[in-house]
């Protein structure tokens, strides 16, 4: 996956397949709780995928900058991830219908099958090798 953008790339091939992963989420869950644990599961992938895609355009503007603010922007990604998750879950969990329980068991395997793919997407190269930088001296 060469290119300028490795990042946009990725999310380019993980859209297509979010609304299938959320509606078998969701199907699962409605065969195993009902449906608000169903709902509870698909707003997990759906949060899941929104964080990814995120992520990845903000490393990606961050790359047009210089390969520091990639990396600054990454760590930083990183931690924005989690707090978002858990500020999600804890504002969700104030609703009657809400089941933290579904929400964390479809947001965990989601969020390391995304880690999982983006590795072996870009596994090989250095992801900052993949990204090209105006006015960087080529060595």
């Amino acid at each position: 996956m060469a290119g300028a953008e490795p990042e946009r790339a990725l999310v380019r091939r993980v859209s297509p397949v979010a609304l299938p992963v959320a509606a078998a989420a969701f199907a699962i869950g409605a065969l195993f709780g009902g449906p608000r644990v169903a709902w509870s599961a698909a707003i997990a992938i759906a949060i899941v995928y929104l964080n990814f895609a995120a992520n990845a355009f903000s490393i990606s503007w961050a790359a047009s900058i210089s390969p520091t603010f990639v990396s600054i922007v990454a760590i930083g990604g990183y931690a924005v991830r989690l707090i978002v998750y858990t500020v999600v879950l804890v504002a969700l969990n104030q609703l009657s219908w809400f089941s933290p329980l579904a929400f964390v068991l479809a947001l965990m395997p989601a969020t390391v099958a995304l880690l999982v793919f983006e590795a072996r997407a870009l596994s090989g190269r250095m992801q900052v090798d993949l990204w090209t930088f105006e006015g960087a001296r080529r060595q």
